[in-house]
Order: C-alpha cells, then sequence, then structure tokens
C-alpha cells in the first residue's frame, strides 16, 4: 500500500470479490514499469478519489500476470485456473471514447471513488493494482498464457502491446515501411521487436548504452546508432533516402522530439510514447511543413495486449531478453531500487508472489 511518496507498506486488505464481467487474479509475478516509479515518487499518472494517490489505501503496480481464483456472476469465458496476463485499462464502455473502442482515453478516468462506479479500471493508476496477491480484472483485460511460457514473459505482454498499440492500431504500420525507435527502455526494445515481427525495414534502433543496443539487435534491429557517437538523422537519412516513415520516441527529451522531426519523411509519423517531465519546444512549424503527423499513446489499447500475445506465443521474437532481475514480494523495495537506479544494469524487474525465490539475476532463475 502506498502512504505518501516513496513510502510503501506491506500491509492485510480483504481479498477483493469479483462483480459482472470480472474475476479475481491471484497475481503469480509482475514487472515493474517506469511509470510505478513515478506514481511511487510523484502520483501522476495516479488519480484516486479524485487526486494524487497518496494516503489512499491505494496498491499501485500494473504489468501483472497469474491465475484466475474465482469469477463474478455470469462469467463463463475463462474459469478457474487459467493462466492469465492483463492489460492496464478497461473503458467504463458508456461514454463517447469507449464507444469509439479508445477505453486508454475514457472520459470516466479515475471516476471510481466515493458512492460513484462509472465502470472505468485502470488497475494500479485508478484502481487496486498489482503489487498484491489479487486483484480484479474486466474480462475483457485479459489474455490467455500458453504452457510454455513462462509467468516472467508472462508480464511482458503489456509492454509489448504499448509498443503493438503504437505501431499497429493507431499507427497503421504495414509491411515494408522504415521505422526508427529513440531510447532503448523496454517500451522502445520491444518497439522494435514487433516492428520487425510485423515486416517493418529497415528498423532502427538509437540510445546512449551499447549493451541495450546489442539487446536491441537481438530484437530484430537492422541498425543501432550510440548517438554519443554518431548523428542519428544522418544515418537515418542514409538508410532510408527521405527519412523514416515512422519514428516511435522513447526517450522523453526535447532534443529527441526534434530529431524525430528532422528525420521523418514527409507524410510520415511520429509517436509520442514517453512521459516529457517538462513542457518542450517543438519545431512546429517543420511538422506542419511537410505533413508529419503526430500522436500520443496511453498504454495498450484496442486490445493490442492480445495481438502482442499472439506473436510472443509463435516465438516471432524473444520478448525475456529484456527481463533481468527477479525478486520475490518480500523484497519489492530492493526491486524498487534496481528498477530506478538501473543496478547491474537492470531493464525490466519481475517480483515473484509465490513461493521463496531468492533474488537473482535472469540466468540464474532458468
Amino acid at each position: 500500500m502506498l502512504d505518501g511518496p516513496n513510502e510503501l507498506h506491506l500491509v492485510e486488505k480483504p481479498v477483493p470479490v469479483p462483480k459482472r464481467a470480472e474475476v479475481l487474479v491471484r497475481i503469480d509475478a509482475v514487472a515493474i514499469c517506469a511509470t510505478d516509479l513515478e506514481i511511487i515518487e510523484m502520483g501522476t499518472p495516479a488519480l484516486i478519489e479524485g487526486g494524487p494517490p497518496f494516503h489512499k489505501n491505494f496498491t499501485p503496480g500494473h504489468e501483472y500476470m497469474g491465475t484466475v481464483a474465482a469469477l463474478g456472476p455470469g462469467v463463463d469465458e475463462y474459469r478457474v485456473g487459467e493462466r492469465v496476463t492483463v492489460e492496464i485499462h478497461a473503458g467504463c464502455g458508456q461514454c463517447k471514447r469507449c464507444r469509439q473502442g479508445m477505453y486508454t482515453s475514457c472520459h470516466n478516468y479515475g471516476l471510481n471513488y466515493g458512492n460513484v462506479d462509472k465502470g472505468h479500471r485502470a488497475n494500479g493508476f485508478t484502481t487496486d493494482g498489482g503489487f498484491a496477491e489479487y486483484a480484479i480484472n474486466n474480462i475483457n483485460t485479459l489474455s490467455r498464457v500458453p504452457d510454455d511460457m513462462s509467468d516472467e514473459e508472462a508480464t511482458l505482454v503489456v509492454t509489448a502491446g504499448t509498443s503493438m498499440y503504437g505501431l499497429t492500431e493507431v499507427g497503421g504500420l504495414v509491411a515494408g515501411e522504415s521505422v526508427v525507435v529513440t531510447g532503448p527502455g523496454p517500451i522502445g526494445l520491444l518497439a522494435v521487436a514487433v516492428a520487425k515481427a510485423l515486416g517493418a525495414s529497415p528498423v532502427i534502433l538509437s540510445g546512449t548504452r551499447d549493451a541495450r543496443l546489442d539487446i536491441g539487435r537481438k530484437l530484430g534491429a537492422d541498425r543501432v546508432v550510440n548517438i554519443k557517437k554518431e548523428s542519428l538523422v544522418s544515418v537515418v537519412k542514409e538508410m532510408t533516402g527521405r527519412g523514416a516513415d515512422y519514428v516511435i520516441e522513447c526517450a522523453g527529451t526535447e532534443t529527441a522530439i526534434n530529431e524525430a522531426t528532422q528525420m521523418t519523411n514527409r507524410g510520415g509519423k511520429i509517436c509520442l510514447a514517453a512521459f516529457p517531465h517538462e513542457p518542450v519546444l517543438a519545431d512546429i512549424g517543420a511538422l506542419v511543413k511537410n505533413n508529419i503527423y503526430v500522436y500520443g499513446i496511453r498504454g495498450e489499447g484496442k486490445s493490442a495486449t492480445r495481438r502482442a500475445m499472439a506473436l510472443m506465443a509463435a516465438k516471432r521474437f524473444d520478448a525475456t531478453l529484456i527481463h533481468t532481475h527477479t525478486f520475490p514480494l518480500a523484497e519489492l523495495p530492493t526491486a524498487l531500487d534496481y528498477a530506478r537506479n538501473r543496478t547491474d544494469d537492470a531493464i525490466k524487474v519481475v517480483v515473484k508472489m509465490h513461493g521463496s525465490e531468492m533474488r537473482s539475476r535472469k540466468e540464474s532463475t532458468r
């Protein structure tokens, strides 16, 4: 439970009871996202009782998987004992955006508090999340986990789903188009994997850490660029001629956003997948003159997580390359520190909820 900023405490809560169209998930593993760290420290973008999530009996965490433990009334789409992974958002189903299928932009975001229940859920943001033993999920947020997929890999589906959402559902990527990914964090690395699996060519990844760029190569990048050593814009122009069809911006810096403008071809698209912490000064004139489309994404809407699961289940890419560390729930503070400080080259840190797993690197957990 989150009290004040950076104050997490292990407490007992009643096991929640699923309602219509809901199931109770026994959480088996949860991955730590950079947004979890922001919520724990600063509150945003979580919204509980109309404001910041502090001192409100709120449990964060959103990238989890588990086992169906109980069914709500009338639920026959799943059965108790099935392994499932989840996506974050379940829209209210009644506002304009939800009726358009844009439930990550639900107009009733965060309005489930007090005596009000608008039906919207964003576990780990507006409703209790995954740093717990149990959570409630709408059936529309679930995907079945194959028997041969590990718990740790299943927690990564929501990250891959975010990349999928930006490239396909919102971006409209088709095979043969060029993609540049800036920033080799978890979303950026899996954006490389998803883009390559969908037939993008070439796929270019940029960053400053050679170790992460090497993982990008393994996930399918045709070219990696260490921006401390090379000009990304020059490399992109050299490889594509007129610039990239898509730039997936995962760095969130002013420089990266303006470089995205410079390396996107006329009529191309820029997907903003990162949260800049300060207002950004951007060359809007260049965007307009070159008819460049800019769009932001929030999470993994339009069931993109299920499509990402299909790619992972078919072994189209190895998402486990970004999983570096595993901790038991009792060591959650240590796990958060590893994720926050990138200790021991941490990329994706996973917390296991059951058993007596000792702290380990990925290699020793296989």
